[in-house]
């Protein structure tokens, strides 16, 4: 293949790069000229008309194959994955829009469009040095991305965890991976799989790659970071790591568990970690009075659950885990689309900052209900058949142990959750009713439509999950 072929398979990271550079370059012609809130939706449309553009590319390619060793791998679910990506960049650009964090407008939305690249590079690779690059890439993205208030200390705190950690798990991770290497002599996680064979260091390549991908997923114990980037963090930072981050970071590690370590005996390793986390994170939140807190915690939980899928090691538990995934992240930006009106509007996240909302604003409290019902897992929303269809493939496993442990703790998180819609629904407060709440208010409606929707009809996403993964030959 030649520079002309290479452009075409990767046009979409090209239009991301270009614009990239055109928001840095006309948020620098407008800084003198345009208050801070139109810099910030200017910054936002073109970083949506960016995503759009990537997206139709993707869709309307129709490119297939495995090129460069793998480097990047092109199919029907990968066709079907980036551009769900690109929607969850371009919700939480409109989420920032409405908050007021920053004057380096372009410099944001520019590292928003990196840390995409990143992922999209990650799910359309089965190379591993591939993946630690374009792991990397995001995690950079991220890291400035969380620090990127500067007039908030907890922001700085949050960021240098971040930092510290991801830094000690992607040595961890490059390590393991080099090992890999060492054992079978190939770079291509379907090769490394044909020559796997039993070895000691096999076993701590093993839990080397699995402690690097922990802290990517926030799977206990390669925690401890979020509960402080979460709370610190700009919301729409938060956001985008909780969303698209999330759902990239599992795509690729049920990759490389499914692909790279097939038939090397990791699923006693994966469940330990699920039912950790699946019990640290729903105590935990339990003690919280910060909402932010209480989802990095709820979503530590979460990674438990989606863990207790990928354990099914089939496609069946492939396509579960995605859907989840992908329904928690549209769930998880809508809660953080709430959160950042109310911090704008009453000044803090704590309990305390919602009570009496019911009254002061009937519909974001209802798309919140919606929210944190989902997360819980009550039907008819996405939450619910995303955790029915994890628990049906991993009882396939024989792991019933562990399926029912979590459909206990799921019990449990109810609870936390029934405390925030307590200070919604039931809390009184004198506080002025929200009128005009702008943009944050109707991305939160959408995305409460979109959470409502796939829990009605969950084959919407679930049959062109399973015939492309099937397509994938995964």
């Amino acid at each position: 293949m030649n520079y002309r072929d290479l452009f075409i398979l990767t046009v979409p990271e090209v239009i991301l790069t270009a614009g990239a550079l055109i928001i840095l370059a006309l948020d620098l012609s407008l800084r003198r000229t345009r208050t801070n809130r139109g810099r910030m939706m200017t910054g936002a449309i073109l970083t949506t008309l960016t995503c759009l553009a990537a997206g139709l590319w993707i869709i309307g390619a129709n490119v297939s194959g495995s090129f460069y060793d793998g480097m990047l791998v092109l199919n029907s679910l990968t066709t079907l994955v980036k551009p769900m990506l690109l929607l969850m960049t371009i919700f939480t650009a409109l989420i920032s829009v409405d908050t007021h964090f920053t004057d380096h407008v372009g410099e944001f939305f520019a590292l928003l469009l990196l840390g995409t690249i990143g992922m999209l590079l990650l799910v359309s690779t089965e190379n591993v040095l591939m993946i630690f690059i374009s792991l990397e890439l995001l995690s950079l993205s991220l890291y400035i991305l969380t620090a990127f208030n500067k007039q908030n200390f907890q922001s700085a705190e949050g960021a240098l965890k971040y930092f510290l950690i991801g830094g000690m798990s992607a040595a961890f991770m490059l390590f393991g991976l080099s090992l890999l290497y060492g054992l079978t002599g190939e770079i291509e996680l379907r090769k490394i799989a044909a020559k796997i064979t039993y070895d000691p260091l096999l076993l701590v390549a093993l839990i080397m790659v699995l402690a690097g991908f922990g802290f990517k997923v926030a799977a206990v114990p390669f925690h401890l970071w979020a509960p402080d980037t979460y709370q610190g963090a700009p919301v729409a930072s938060a956001a985008f790591i909780a969303s698209g981050s999330k759902l990239a970071s599992f795509f690729i590690l049920a990759k490389v568990m499914m692909l790279g370590f097939k038939g090397s005996g990791w699923l006693p390793a994966v469940a330990i970690l699920a039912a950790l986390s699946i019990l640290v994170g729903n105590v935990a939140a339990i003690a919280q009075s910060s909402v932010r807190r209480l989802l990095a915690y709820s979503a530590v939980a979460q990674a438990g659950y989606m863990l207790t899928g990928l354990i099914a090691g089939n496609q069946q538990g492939f396509g579960s885990l995605i859907y989840y995934a992908a329904t928690y992240a549209l769930t998880a930006l809508g809660a953080f689309a709430v959160v950042a009106i109310v911090q704008e509007r009453a000044g803090g996240e704590r309990f305390s900052a919602f009570a009496g909302l019911s009254k002061r604003a009937p519909g974001l409290s209802f798309c919140m209900l919606i929210f944190l019902l989902s997360l819980a897992g009550i039907p008819p929303l996405a939450g619910f058949f995303g955790k029915f269809y994890l628990f049906s493939a991993a009882m396939g496993a024989g792991v019933l142990w562990l399926v029912i442990f979590a459909i206990a703790m799921s019990a449990v998180s109810l609870y936390y959750y029934l405390q925030v819609l307590k200070q919604i629904y039931v809390v009184e407060t004198e506080g002025a009713r929200l009128t005009a709440c702008g943009l944050g208010c109707s991305i939160a409606g959408v995305l409460a439509v979109l959470v409502i929707v796939l829990g009605c009809a969950p084959d919407l996403l679930v049959k062109p999950l399973l015939r492309a993964i099937q397509t994938a030959g995964i």
